[in-house]
């Protein structure tokens, strides 16, 4: 058990040597003062546990040490037995300065010491207590800041997954690297694509059905999105646009955008099926370019999205409009860069809205399989 410590003030030696003489041999540390203002200069400096305070004094007497005792925060609660002659005005004034006890002149030694060790007591669960909140307001401190890391992360998340795939959101969430948002250059392969006949089938619908193939529409190619891990630029509607190598470089963006292509185009073949069925009549296009653009992240504060800005992204959205239903068509030097991934066919050289030369075009017809990654 730690040892308690028992502040003695009285201006009378031989009660101070008394008390101690009372104290010390039952394993007390006894502290003297000789008046108000050295018991006060002690509290400042030394660890109390308990004061016994005699109430006659010259200067200051022991009601007012009492109050500053009280009047102080870091000794408000700290244990103070006054002595007192028997007077019952004496003992009513004593408590009304704050004094927790008494005893009286002459004291009961076996009275003194079961006083001392019941305050004694009291001033160790006291301690316990303000130990146990203090550590309390620490953890509640550190939830606060966890809890607010974790919606600042989870925030950083939303806002990556947006236009990342899960896979390259994961890695520049753990590498804690976001300066690729700030505005660079890089040379990317663009994808856009969009359903054609879209907009008489919306004049035509109900509200909910349009809803219901949009929906289905984003949700298969949002998947293959993912899957081949490109990077979500936007969602126009029916449109939507992907580009590969930013902002993770990857070596084979050609072949992974036109192996995307042709698996978004057999999956909305089959969403198409069941489209007619319900009296739909929906077809999709696709265009892929490649050449550099400026990338980087554009808004305002509260909403921020990532974009790639370039006459690349326009030449992929002209290549879709141009293309027929279930047509991709893409330029010459994705086709070669691919690496005979895909296998397409010469359209020839096309003038496309904003372009003042014609661009060489494919017509992608499929993969061939021998040379697709596994």
């Amino acid at each position: 058990m730690t040892e308690t410590t028992v502040l003695v003030v009285d201006d009378q030696p031989q009660n101070v040597r008394l008390l101690d003489a009372v104290l010390s041999p039952r394993g007390y540390r006894v502290l003297r003062a000789d008046s108000g203002t050295a018991a006060l200069d002690q509290l400042e400096t030394e660890d109390v546990d308990l004061v016994l305070l005699d109430i006659v004094m010259p200067k200051m007497d022991g009601y007012e040490v009492c109050e500053r005792i009280r009047a102080n925060e870091a000794t408000a609660f700290l244990p103070v037995v006054m002595i007192t002659a028997s007077g019952d005005q004496e003992k009513l004034r004593a408590l009304q300065s704050g004094a927790d006890d008494f005893v009286t002149k002459p004291f009961n030694q076996a009275e003194l010491l079961a006083r001392v060790a019941s305050l004694a007591k009291v001033k160790r669960y006291h301690e316990t207590v303000r130990k146990q909140a203090a550590e309390l307001a620490a953890w509640n401190r550190e939830l606060e800041n966890r809890v607010a890391t974790q919606v600042a992360e989870l925030e950083r998340v939303g806002r990556l997954r947006r236009f990342l795939s899960p896979q390259l959101a994961g890695l520049v969430i753990d590498s804690g690297d976001e300066s690729f948002l700030e505005s660079h250059r890089r040379e990317i392969v663009v994808v856009f694509c969009d359903l054609r006949g879209f907009t008489p089938f919306a004049e035509s619908s109900e509200p909910e059905e349009v809803i219901g193939v949009i929906r289905e529409y984003h949700a298969a190619l949002g998947d293959l999105v993912f899957r081949f891990e490109g990077t979500l630029e936007r969602f126009t509607g029916d449109g939507l646009m992907v580009f590969f190598n930013d902002p993770l470089p990857c070596d084979d963006a050609p072949q992974r955008a036109l192996r995307m292509a042709v698996a978004m185009r057999t999956r909305v073949r089959e969403l198409a099926e069941g489209w007619t069925r319900r009296g739909h009549e929906l077809g999709f296009s696709l265009g892929v370019s490649q050449g550099y653009a400026t990338l980087g992240r554009i808004g305002f504060e509260g909403r921020f999205d990532y974009a790639a800005i370039g006459s690349v992204t326009n030449l992929a959205d002209r290549l879709c409009s141009a293309a027929k239903p279930w047509q991709i068509l893409t330029t010459q030097r994705v086709l070669s860069e691919a690496d005979g991934v895909a296998v397409g066919d010469a359209v020839g050289e096309l003038m496309l809205k904003g372009f003042s030369r014609p661009v060489k075009t494919y017509d992608v017809k499929g993969l061939d399989e021998s040379r697709v990654p596994r």
